[in-house]
């Protein structure tokens, strides 16, 4: 029931020093210097000297359900496991449907969205897949984000990708029409959330839809943006005229750049980085050489590559850990119940070793799931999971 963190560098995910936190239930009760361990009754204690406690990582684009086959049935990636997420160092995924929209759905989509939840996993998921019109649950996306508590926008919607229905201006003007009208009826963020591929006009269309409409640029969330180098300056020119960018973790610095290389080059250009967001692509086809070569993206790489962001860069830590926490749940409107450390947000923590930034407990709404650095509540169905008993 209660939980006391003792003397960690608090990043809130502003640093504020070394405090005490205490959790009551699923909630941030105090943030304080040195709270006392009888303040609450059989309170569970844990010394955070010498370690960091931030906000549990979001990522917002995650294949829940699998992504994959585009290269055949037997190249479709499965479903998602819970402890691929917790050893990640992920507190709150957003679910996305990507290329297949024949084999999954929107439905597929917020079941497995509700069975990480049941698991303790905060869940959220956009309807519509790369195709046009976007497939929905409800059959329209205004409907899905208004009511569907799990949706929070479209997406991945696909542009400049030989994949993508290729959207004119008047078919993206009427995705973000039906968004702002979901999110508006919803109290929702209606994010469009926006693939982008190795096609050549990269990010153009979306250009044009900003700069033609009346729709506010922050609604958008471009993402894949550091997969080749003409995209990415394109995106730096974006983010300082005040668009978000979201970078996927993973990326080769021989096609593209890396994260870390990506960050480095934002922080040079005096990009604002408000703006910008990392997120994993976790669980989806990565190209892995040949036309019919895929790999699975994981989504441990966007804590590596963070970490690399701070322990090798040595860019700016709290700017680094923004783009993982508190700017996403901002993009996704769940800030400061998502994103912070402060009175009355989720109790969604990662408490890190500071001396090689590794992973020593993971708490998400109260709950224990890692300690020590080891995985201690498991999903139903990941392996060697004691609980699951097969019937004979």
């Amino acid at each position: 029931m209660f939980k006391l963190l003792k003397n960690g560098t608090c990043l809130t995910p502003d640093n504020i020093g070394i405090k005490d936190v205490l959790i009551v239930g699923s909630k941030i009760y105090k943030v304080e210097e040195n709270i006392p361990e009888n303040y609450l009754p059989e309170t569970q204690v844990f010394d955070c000297s010498g370690k960091f406690i931030l906000p549990g990582f979001i990522d917002q684009h995650v294949h829940i359900t699998g992504g994959g086959g585009e290269s055949g049935p037997e190249t479709r990636i499965p479903e998602l496991m819970l402890s691929s997420v917790i050893s990640s160092g992920i507190s709150t995924i957003v679910g996305v449907l990507g290329f297949d929209d024949i084999f999954r759905s929107p439905h597929e989509l917020w079941a497995k969205a509700k069975a990480l939840e049941h698991e303790g996993l905060n869940t959220y998921m956009y309807c519509g897949s790369y195709s046009i019109p976007a497939p929905t649950i409800t059959g329209r996306i205004a409907t899905d984000i208004a009511l569907i508590d799990k949706v929070v926008g479209v997406g991945e919607i696909a542009i400049s990708d030989y994949r993508s229905s290729y959207p004119s201006y008047e078919v993206l003007a009427g995705i973000a029409a039906e968004a702002m009208k979901g999110a508006l009826l919803g109290r929702k963020a209606g994010v469009v959330h926006i693939h982008v591929g190795d096609g050549k006009v990269g990010i153009s269309p979306l250009i044009e839809l900003v700069k033609k409409s009346d729709y506010p640029m922050v609604m958008f969330v471009p993402t894949h943006l550091n997969r080749n180098k003409a995209l990415f300056e394109q995106a730096i020119r974006y983010a300082k005229e005040g668009g978000n960018i979201d970078l996927t973790a993973g990326e080769s610095s021989e096609v593209g750049y890396s994260v870390p290389d990506a960050m480095e080059r934002l922080f040079k250009e005096g990009v604002d980085m408000g703006r910008v967001t990392v997120s994993s692509d976790g669980n989806g086809s990565v190209p892995a050489g040949g036309q019919n070569e895929i790999a699975v993206g994981r989504p441990v790489q966007l804590f590596e590559d963070i970490k690399k962001c701070i322990t090798e860069k040595g860019l700016d830590m709290v700017s680094v850990i923004k783009t993982v926490t508190s700017n996403v749940a901002n993009v996704l409107k769940i800030f400061p119940e998502k994103g912070a450390i402060r009175y009355k947000s989720d109790a969604d923590i990662l408490i890190l070793n500071s001396n090689d930034f590794s992973i020593d407990k993971l708490i998400i709404n109260g709950d224990l799931f890692m300690d020590n650095g080891n995985i201690v509540k498991k999903g139903v169905f990941d392996a060697k999971n004691t609980n699951v008993q097969m019937n004979k």
